[in-house]
């Protein structure tokens, strides 16, 4: 063995030494960061957030769920990306920030692949497109003839540019042929403010975070995004009932540590989510959302976000998706 070769292996044994005296004390030494790419009251944060409480409670450590909105989920995703590997630091990584914005960001500050570690993914959910009570239109059918019509003059309004409920409005628009204006806001929750008090005719937003203004009658619900009808919603069709062919958007998220991250340290936060999806309370909450839990390991979460990210980029070529 040469003399480089010899340092290399004490190198490596040294690293290897480290990362486990880190994983054996971690969490002791200070709070664990989550940082959502989302501001405060959508589906990613109060998922977060309810996940936060579960895992400061099991690993007897507080867990700081930190907002940090806007470019696409890019600040916070660069964010979780050049932090230190230590396990103190998480993210909330979703379809737009693992998935989407490798084809609509040219340039992304972060690489999924390389400088985040999936550590588990949690659920998934249907987009649910809705419109103002004001409107005169109670179908999808009659939103596109509308639209057809009106050229131009219905504005839609998103969470931002790049979300799926940007994208859903996209493929709407390529699908049935028609126009409309695209108005993104910082949040899905400042959209549905607006879409509630007229400044805006429709919008598609994760179903978890609308139920409340369909239920309460403040929206009138046209479809849903996935491949079958919501429970929390039974008398409303799937955009495919409503005449739009091979239209499913499904939006997920899941939890990633920054690469290097140590291997002991991202399995008992695995298996700690984990319980914490297959627990009496969450599967409940859950339920009366709409979401679906997931869950599995690191590696299954890895292969869900190779395959999601195909998909959507296939699905943005075709649409010729661009931001605005």
């Amino acid at each position: 063995m040469s003399k480089f070769q010899a340092r290399l292996v004490l190198l490596l044994a040294a690293a290897t030494l480290a990362g486990t005296v880190l994983a054996a004390d971690w969490p002791a030494t200070q709070p664990i960061k989550l940082i959502v790419p989302s501001s405060a009251g959508g589906t990613p944060d109060l998922t977060s957030r309810k996940l936060a409480y579960y895992l400061q409670d099991k690993l007897k450590q507080s867990v700081i769920v930190e907002n940090r909105p806007g470019a696409a989920g890019t600040i916070a995703m660069q964010a979780v990306a050049t932090a230190k590997p230590d396990g103190y630091t998480l993210g909330f990584g979703n379809i737009v920030t693992m998935a989407i914005n490798r084809g609509l960001i040219a340039k992304m500050p972060y690489n999924p692949d390389k400088d985040l570690a999936p550590v588990a993914v949690l659920s998934q959910v249907p987009n649910v497109l809705v419109v103002r009570q004001g409107l005169p239109i109670t179908s999808v059918r009659e939103l596109v003839i509308y639209a057809k019509s009106h050229p131009g003059r219905l504005a839609m309004g998103s969470g931002g540019n790049g979300t799926t409920s940007h994208l859903s409005g996209e493929i709407l628009k390529e699908k049935a042929g028609i126009s409309f204006s695209h108005i993104p806001y910082r949040g899905a929750p400042q959209a549905q403010s607006d879409l509630i008090g007229g400044q805006i005719d429709f919008m598609f937003d994760n179903l978890p975070s609308m139920v409340g203004a369909v239920q309460s009658g403040k929206v009138r619900p046209l479809a849903v995004t996935s491949k079958r009808r919501s429970a929390l919603l039974p008398d409303v069709p799937t955009m495919e009932e409503a005449g739009i062919a091979g239209f499913e958007v499904v939006a997920w998220g899941g939890i990633v540590a920054p690469a290097g991250t140590p291997r002991p340290v991202i399995l008992r936060l695995n298996r700690e989510i984990n319980n914490w999806l297959q627990a009496p309370a969450t599967k409940a909450e859950f339920a009366q959302t709409g979401q679906v839990a997931l869950g599995g390991s690191p590696e299954f979460f890895k292969t869900h976000i190779d395959s999601e990210a195909k998909k959507w980029g296939d699905v943005i070529r075709t649409a010729g998706v661009k931001l605005d």
